[in-house]
């Protein structure tokens, strides 16, 4: 028995040693609590995303539920005042009808006129973040132009990464007339001002998220397909993918069994800065009235209507939309550093 226990704690230490690319890096990730406080703030983001998305909250944000500009409370703003209501003096000593033959009836006029008043009774509601111009909770306004700024972000994100990495993997790894005509392609988008090719293709496309969407993936890939490709073709040259080629992985398996997941790290990092980059470029074109159609509200339709309101010092709904823009985009940014680190193959030998 005494020669048997060393050879399993060997192999048990083995097993230790060599675990998965991804367990691994999920370990140092959890050892990141900046990143992993982060990664909270997103998913909690994301959370209320998917239930303004299934209609749970933010689903009223187009019904004028209080009055127009009001301003930011939780206890609600003063009921108006009856209109037309007459003060009447009263006293002992005092004969309503020598001052006025119709005082008699001011009573029951009175009480006909608040018959009136209901409707502006209901908007006399508690409105935490404020009303904009028209009386919409800014709250639920910025719940709802959260989902769809970030929505188009993250998908015009992921699309535009799918592109990116697997037109760079076949361009890197394969090279010859597959990489000279990637790279003719590559130089045809980028020859292009990125603005200007934005707005060619918003001009075609229409206005609507699924065109947003669209529109950002087949402008912004191309970044990503210049540095995935330069990764691939600095690892495919590496004795772990020469191996691999020895014992018989076929090319496929070589590229995104192999090659991909050592350059992950690369790909989340850029991926971030497209999420945050295709985030600001939704603001920017709906600001312009380019993106979201006018029955849609997004951050960037937000501050297009709180540039008016801003002269008048009525400040909240800009002040809504930028501190959830800001909380999300550094949330996000420091979330994607800490999984780079985590994923660094450099990082590795350091354990």
């Amino acid at each position: 028995m005494s020669a048997v226990l060393p050879v399993r704690t060997a192999l048990d230490d083995a097993q230790q040693k060599s675990e998965g690319v991804w367990h691994a890096a999920w370990r140092r990730f959890k050892a990141d609590r900046v990143g992993l406080a982060s990664l909270v703030v997103v998913l909690a983001f994301m959370v209320m995303i998917l239930l303004s998305f299934t209609g749970v909250i933010g689903k009223n944000w187009q019904n004028e539920v209080g009055v127009p500009n009001a301003p930011p409370t939780f206890i609600g703003p003063k009921p108006p005042q009856a209109a037309g209501a007459i003060e009447v003096p009263t006293g002992p000593n005092v004969d309503l009808s020598d001052i006025d033959p119709l005082a008699p009836r001011y009573a029951e006029w009175e009480e006909r006129a608040k018959q009136f008043q209901t409707t502006e009774t209901v908007k006399a509601q508690t409105l935490p973040l404020g009303g904009d111009r028209l009386g919409r909770d800014v709250l639920e306004k910025t719940i709802k132009g959260t989902e769809i700024s970030v929505f188009v972000g993250v998908a015009a994100a992921v699309v535009a990464t799918t592109i990116g990495v697997l037109l760079g993997a076949f361009g890197g790894f394969f090279g010859g007339k597959i990489g000279d005509f990637l790279e003719w392609v590559y130089n045809v988008f980028e020859s292009i001002p990125n603005i200007l090719l934005i707005f060619a293709f918003a001009a075609v496309v229409g206005r609507g998220v699924e065109s947003v969407v669209i529109i950002l993936a087949l402008t912004g890939w191309t970044g990503m397909y210049r540095q995935v490709r330069a990764e691939f073709i600095k690892h495919s040259s590496r004795e772990y993918v020469r191996s691999a080629e020895a014992i018989g992985a076929s090319r496929m398996s070589r590229m995104f069994k192999h090659i991909l997941p050592n350059v992950s790290h690369v790909v989340l990092v850029r991926m971030g800065l497209l999420v945050v980059g295709f985030i600001k470029a939704e603001v920017i074109l709906s600001y312009l009235g380019l993106g979201v159609r006018v029955d849609q509200v997004s951050w960037g339709t937000m501050l297009a209507e709180a540039q008016s309101e801003l002269i008048l010092g009525y400040w909240w709904q800009l002040g809504a939309a930028t501190l959830f823009m800001a909380v999300f985009v550094t949330a996000f940014s420091l979330m994607a550093d800490a999984l780079r680190d985590a994923l660094d193959p450099k990082l590795r030998g350091l354990e």
